[in-house]
């Protein structure tokens, strides 16, 4: 309301007759037009955008019978999964930057865990901020940026935090950790190496309720705030985030029951796949920071198969926290209109290739499960397997509220295959991995990831060309670049890489 309306609204002089019945009527307009303004903020849909760390799309609604997720399977059932969907670089800060401001790695200048991406793109509008800008109110909890880096401009207020809950709760554990520490401390370690060297085992499973752990106390504060918004008429963008399965691999024992230590295999490919690029994977230093993880070498069997429970265990405490996070929203009545996204940041290996942790541009590491239930949505229960990409999710967003997107978005949106699953799709998913001052710059289709290495000090020198074909090798056990079999798609590949996005974008604009 502007001055001159409030100082007529509160003004004490005498009016004429006049005056009075102008005074009503513009009173009308006014509170009328608050009433619309409600009933237009009444009728947006919510938006509940659940975040995982290093979640792999192994999952029962991808089809994984082994593992059990039944409130993802569930949601899944509900709306759209996306089976392809990629990261735009394997690891925290890089992954969850580009999908919250809808920029690649190249753009946002972020490619490792100590660059915030208001450095290098300081004007940058957020998925959070746009909604927040349009008039919702955004809140956030958990992990949504890398930690330390979160960005005050995408909320409406501070994040979130749960009273209670840890990642360690076992006192031999809690002892040992704190027994670490000082050892660091009077080596004179500081920040993140004292972090490093402080850490605890790579698991743990105790017999305590989900709250016990900072993930279920987690899921309890998103539903004690689902809740409290229920009785505003603000549309909001609620963003959680949980840190399972992301190391240490330690939740509740009835969650680690649901698995049989004994029945529970080895990665099927402990090997580099053949002719690799000597820089493709890594020694996974996050996983050794652990107490009892070698400083160097391959993993035992026993040690294997111990971090593989683990993880299964963790994924399924996450499905139950999400699942609560569910009910609340279903119990608060704002079910059927909230747009229900869940993301993983990025994948992660459980030993294949001979490796741990994420860090490369393996599928197993740039894929992550996505799965998107929208109110009215006609197609449900939909596993889409052509690919999309993190920097997809803004724009769709944008489609399914109605917002104008933002002229700096670099995914498209995939709202149309929520309605008909055979809507027009794009033909391939970009993501990078560096490597010094070598790229690697990846590109996924339906059947194929090609891959280029180059010196970016050598003006993109390609040093490195790498092929796999996931119709005959999904796990991606061999390198096929010099195949001669493959000539003709390694010609049509090559011209969609050089292409990059931008050529991908201007296919999917011209179908």
């Amino acid at each position: 309301m502007s001055q001159g309306m409030h100082a007529m609204f509160l003004s004490t002089r005498s009016f004429s007759a006049s005056h009075i019945v102008k005074h009503a009527t513009l009173r009308f307009v006014f509170c009328f037009s608050l009433a619309l303004i409600s009933v237009v903020a009444k009728s947006q849909p919510n938006v509940l955008f659940i975040a995982v760390d290093d979640l792999r799309p192994e999952l029962g609604c991808f089809g994984c019978e082994h593992i059990h997720s039944p409130h993802l399977d569930a949601l899944a059932s509900r709306g759209t999964a996306f089976s392809n969907a990629h990261c735009q670089q394997a690891v925290c800060s890089p992954s969850r930057t580009s999908l919250m401001t809808g920029l690649r790695p190249d753009s946002t200048k972020v490619w490792d865990l100590n660059t915030h991406f208001r450095d290098h793109v300081p004007d940058v509008v957020t998925v959070s901020q746009h909604f927040k800008d349009h008039g919702y109110r955004s809140i956030s909890m958990g992990k949504i940026y890398h930690g330390g880096f979160d960005d005050a401009l995408s909320w409406s207020e501070p994040a979130l935090k749960p009273g209670t809950g840890s990642r360690y709760v076992l006192k031999k554990n809690l002892t040992r950790i704190d027994e670490r520490k000082r050892s660091a401390r009077k080596k004179g370690l500081k920040g993140k190496d004292l972090s490093r060297a402080s850490r605890g085992p790579p698991t743990e499973s105790a017999d305590v309720k989900d709250e016990e752990y900072s993930d279920g106390a987690l899921a309890t504060l998103a539903v004690q705030t689902i809740q409290q918004l229920s009785s505003k008429d603000q549309p909001f963008f609620l963003a959680v985030g949980f840190q399972n399965p992301h190391l240490p691999f330690n939740s509740p024992k009835k969650y680690w029951d649901l698995y049989n230590l004994q029945t529970i295999g080895l990665a099927p490919n402990p090997f580099a796949p053949k002719n690799a690029y000597s820089k493709a994977l890594t020694t996974f230093g996050e996983l050794r920071n652990y107490e009892g993880i070698p400083p160097k070498g391959p993993l035992g069997d026993e040690t294997s198969k111990k971090l593989r429970h683990g993880y299964y265990a963790a994924v399924s405490f996450i499905d139950a926290c999400i699942g609560r996070v569910l009910k609340g929203l279903e119990e608060s009545g704002l079910s059927e209109n909230t747009i229900v996204v869940v993301w993983g940041d990025h994948g992660w290996k459980l030993g294949e290739h001979g490796c741990w942790c994420k860090h490369t541009n393996v599928q197993l590491d740039t894929r992550s499960p996505l799965i998107v239930v929208a109110p009215q949505q006609k197609s449900v229960g939909e596993v889409i397997a052509s690919p999309v990409e993190f920097v997809d999710i803004y724009p769709t967003l944008c489609d399914l509220v109605g917002f104008e997107k933002p002229q700096q978005l670099e995914g498209d949106s995939f709202a149309g295959l929520l309605q008909t699953p055979n809507h027009q799709r794009k033909r391939a998913a970009f993501s990078q991995y560096p490597r010094g001052n070598i790229m690697g710059y990846s590109m996924t289709t339906d059947c194929f990831r090609y891959t280029v290495w180059v010196d970016q000090k050598k003006d993109n020198e390609v040093v490195f060309t790498e092929l796999y074909d996931h119709r005959e090798d999904p796990q991606e056990n061999e390198n096929v670049i010099d195949s001669p079999q493959y000539a003709s798609e390694i010609k049509r590949l090559k011209t969609w890489h050089s292409e990059g996005w931008q050529g991908t974008r201007r296919v999917l604009n011209s179908k």
